[in-house]
């Protein structure tokens, strides 16, 4: 495979910019000469946690508000990794927000980018076992519904229509492999 030689970055401008966004428009010349003007967000070196809580012979899944397609999408705990934690402090606080329960362990299965055209950000996909009750306050702004659903039949969360989003879909298959490398 030939690798490509990256474009030169011409300019950069700040767009927009709002509480929790700020987009850029990039002035680029390619090696063959042509120029483009793309937009993004501004690079961070922020990273997200998705993690796929397994109790008993379970997944726990929520059910959360989406504002971007004005409904509730069937998905894993996820969140932000704050200044300051770690992957794993991160993962820990996040299932005692959204499900009331810690892990005694984790284990990450990936890091993925999410459109990494526009975006910079990173999710670590981890999968949390051996859960015990312990509740923290978390920033949502109603209580999320868990569901529990069998292992056995994980796969077909696929058809499920409030199971959508790409980073649980992702999370899925990455949960696949591994349950199949782990027998």
């Amino acid at each position: 495979m030939v690798k490509s030689k990256k474009p030169k970055i011409l300019n950069v401008q700040n767009i927009i910019q709002s509480k929790l966004f700020n987009i850029q428009s990039v002035n680029l010349e390619f090696s063959n000469g042509v120029r483009r003007v793309y937009e993004r967000m501004c690079p961070s070196n922020h990273e997200a946690i998705l993690i796929i809580p397994m109790i008993e012979k379970n997944l726990i899944l929520i059910r959360e508000y989406a504002v971007g397609i004005e409904n509730y999408e069937l998905g894993f705990p996820k969140g932000a990794i704050d200044p300051g934690e770690i992957i794993l402090e991160a993962a820990q606080r996040e299932l005692k927000e959204e499900i009331g329960y810690g892990a005694h362990k984790i284990i990450q299965l990936a890091k993925l980018t999410m459109s990494p055209s526009y975006f910079s950000s990173r999710i670590n996909i981890l999968v949390a076992q051996n859960l015990y009750n312990e509740k923290l306050n978390g920033d949502e702004p109603e209580p999320l519904e868990q569901i529990k659903w069998p292992i056995s039949k994980m796969m077909k969360l696929l058809e499920h229509p409030d199971f959508k989003e790409t980073r649980n879909v992702s999370a899925l298959f990455y949960l696949e492999r591994f349950l199949k490398n782990k027998n």
